[in-house]
């Protein structure tokens, strides 16, 4: 399985695994399973660290390639196919990173982790509820 993790969804896995569901820590730990993240998701948890709303314990920098290299991550290219996707997809709302994400599940073949409720009304990609 090729499991694109939104950007929560990383961050819990890494300081607060007890918000996964049960399911979502069995795709995430089963044989073969590909985690991957995108660079969006990185750029989120730096805003995230800059507004006060994650406490990383560490600098974010180091947080991040921690994080990245422990969990064996790979990261989910932004490509132009990946931008001209991105205003195709169809979310209630203009929020840029939803829509990278989204259309990064979609362009690379990859189940997206989350539990927004927004992207899992979603259409055109796999999705793996955390709900």
């Amino acid at each position: 399985m090729r499991l694109l993790l939104d950007t929560h969804i990383w961050i819990w896995s890494q300081i607060e695994p007890e918000r996964l569901a049960a399911r979502v820590i069995r795709a995430l730990e089963a044989p073969g399973t590909e985690l991957w993240v995108s660079p969006i998701s990185v750029w989120e948890c730096l805003l995230l660290v800059e507004r006060g709303r994650l406490t990383l314990g560490i600098d974010a920098h180091t947080w991040i390639e921690t994080a990245w290299t422990g969990a064996g991550l790979r990261e989910a290219p932004l490509t132009r196919a990946v931008a001209l996707r991105s205003r195709d997809v169809k979310l209630p709302h203009q929020d840029p990173a939803d829509r990278f994400l989204a259309a990064t599940a979609q362009v690379h073949d990859l189940t997206l982790v989350t539990d927004d409720r927004y992207l899992l009304g979603a259409k055109g990609f796999g999705k793996l509820s955390n709900r």
